[in-house]
């Protein structure tokens, strides 16, 4: 039989439109249901408050856990505030949700090894390293990297996770250079600094920050997110600035697209899913400074399911929305199951959120050719 499906790691269902008999050749037409375990989310942004009813929500529709970004105002910065937020986070569940939010703590230059080690006694996984700066409610963030290595130790030490929005911040950079300096100016001494310590790269954009995470140790990994896996700076540009695919780091040029497509089809147990999901106001988003982020949460699954089955691999969907990140991080993989079915719909041009105020989610107004069941 030349033309065999691919087999896959775990349990997936495949039902075809029809098979037929051509000169003894089997010939499979495309799958039109597949089931894998429930997946996680490994980086997203809930905001708080009345945003929580839908941020919360959204994910947990599709997610069993969620690393929950900590870059409020005022930024999550030990413990105790994380266990607060957590349960906010748990009082806008749905109804009979077993939705489990994961919440971190914000670093910054005064952030102490006492509050590490705080905050992993009460359960708290990972610390986000945001350059000051760098992106939204960073103000707060780092600004002396090297001066944050004995937090590092601390943090290995006591197997807490490093989470870090790799950009430099210098006004000379350029844009779209931001993500391959900061690996070359701080990453690499990071990781050979710190052997023990886990890191995650996280919404990686190029080909360097692919090959870097590749050639690293097994305790160096990456999230990738639907926006940069769907889209690069053209889609952003050509023919006007779209603002609701304004996100940092920025899209970038197509080759790098290429690379991080390839990488989450490759099976490497280095890539994992974290959508980086943010949710703006619509206003806030059409603005002569619009803020940066892409609200995919309401289809994140579905989307990355798409592009999964646009480049043939639907075989290496399970790994990577559902294994990769929960080996990763040390948990137990999810026992739940997910179906996903061939069914084109259309995502809303806006949800209406906190009273008249509305967001644009990622996508909207655009087709996706798979639905969760």
């Amino acid at each position: 039989m030349p033309h065999l499906i691919r087999s896959c790691e775990g349990l997936i269902t495949y039902l075809f439109q029809g098979i037929y008999d051509i000169q003894s050749s089997v010939v499979i037409l495309p799958m039109n249901e597949i089931t894998i375990t429930r997946p996680d989310d490994w980086h997203a942004h809930f905001r708080d408050n009345e945003l929580l009813k839908e941020t919360v929500s959204a994910s947990a529709r599709q997610f069993s856990r969620s690393i929950v970004m900590p870059n409020l105002t005022p930024p999550v910065v030990n413990a105790k505030m994380a266990k607060a937020y957590e349960a906010r986070i748990l009082a806008a569940r749905p109804e009979g949700s077993d939705f489990t939010p994961l919440v971190t703590l914000y670093l910054t230059n005064v952030t102490t090894t006492d509050d590490i080690k705080d905050a992993k006694e009460q359960g708290i996984l990972a610390a986000k390293l945001y350059p000051a700066g760098a992106t939204t409610n960073s103000s707060s963030g780092v600004n002396d990297i090297e001066k944050m290595y004995p937090v590092f130790e601390v943090m290995a030490k006591n197997k807490m996770l490093l989470l870090i929005h790799g950009e430099v911040t210098d006004g000379e950079i350029d844009i779209f250079d931001r993500e391959k300096v900061f690996i070359e100016r701080y990453l690499e001494d990071i990781v050979k600094s710190f052997p023990d310590l886990k890191v995650v790269l996280e919404h990686i954009t190029t080909k360097d920050a692919v090959d870097f995470v590749k050639g690293s140790s097994p305790n160096v990994a990456a999230t990738l997110t639907p926006q940069h896996l769907m889209l690069n700076r053209n889609d952003l540009l050509v023919g006007g600035v779209k603002p609701h695919y304004y996100c940092l780091p920025i899209l970038k040029r197509n080759t790098h697209q290429k690379a991080l497509r390839e990488a989450v089809i490759s099976g490497s147990t280095k890539f994992f899913l974290g959508t980086d999901s943010a949710p703006h106001m619509k206003d806030q988003k059409e603005s002569a400074c619009g803020c940066a982020g892409c609200y995919s949460a309401p289809a994140a699954l579905e989307l990355y399911t798409q592009v999964f089955d646009e480049l043939n691999a639907l075989d290496k969907l399970e790994g990577f929305t559902s294994h990769h990140g929960a080996d990763f991080y040390g948990l137990p993989r999810n026992t739940q199951k997910v179906t996903l079915v061939r069914e084109a719909w259309t995502i809303p041009n806006e949800l209406e959120v906190v009273g008249s105020r509305v967001i644009v989610p990622f996508w909207a107004g655009n087709k996706v050719t798979w639905r969760l069941k």
